[in-house]
């Protein structure tokens, strides 16, 4: 499975000031991590990714600031509202066993030991501060993995191997 260039990371949810500050919803670990970003891209209707320079960008109450070069009002900052804005993965960096979700969506959940396929990754959610897998069963319906090291015990994210290996307790299907 090809990986995706460009990851979602965010949507501009309302605007701020007289001079088009946008402010973003963040849909990064952290609204640090969206602010740092000097580039950030919108989607065209044809599917084109067009980029858009951040001149300055700051946190507050958990919401991104942004001033961009191409807005200048709060007119033009209008026209963006309710807009997604991607990253490109390479500004990105991960942790050592970091991923990104958009690689995650569809892999295979089988058992680590019996390889026993449980199911298709449909949703990574985040209830409380700690993400949750949504798993579409083979059996029908969904389940869910909390991602601890207990359950998910392996991530490959490419080539042959490619999947999730998780050690289940009994009754996590049910």
């Amino acid at each position: 499975m090809a990986k995706q260039q460009y990851l979602e990371c965010g949507m501009a949810a309302g605007i701020h000031g007289v001079r088009g500050t946008l402010r973003l919803e963040c849909w990064c670990d952290s609204p640090e991590v969206l602010a740092k970003l000097r580039t950030l891209y919108r989607k065209t209707p044809d599917g084109a990714f067009v980029p858009m320079k951040a001149r300055a960008s700051s946190v507050q109450k958990g919401m991104v600031l942004c001033s961009f070069e191409e807005i200048t009002t709060r007119e033009d900052a209008m026209r963006f509202k309710g807009t997604v804005f991607y990253a490109d993965r390479n500004d990105l960096k991960l942790g050592k066993n970091d991923h990104f979700i958009a690689d995650l969506i569809g892999l295979t959940v089988s058992d680590v030991s019996s390889g026993e396929v449980y199911g298709t990754l449909a949703d990574v959610i985040s209830p409380g501060g700690r993400d949750v897998y949504v798993v579409d069963d083979v059996r029908g319906g969904q389940f869910m993995i909390p991602v601890v090291a207990e359950f998910v015990r392996e991530i490959e994210t490419e080539g042959e191997g490619a999947g999730i290996r998780v050690s289940l307790i009994e009754g996590m299907r049910d």
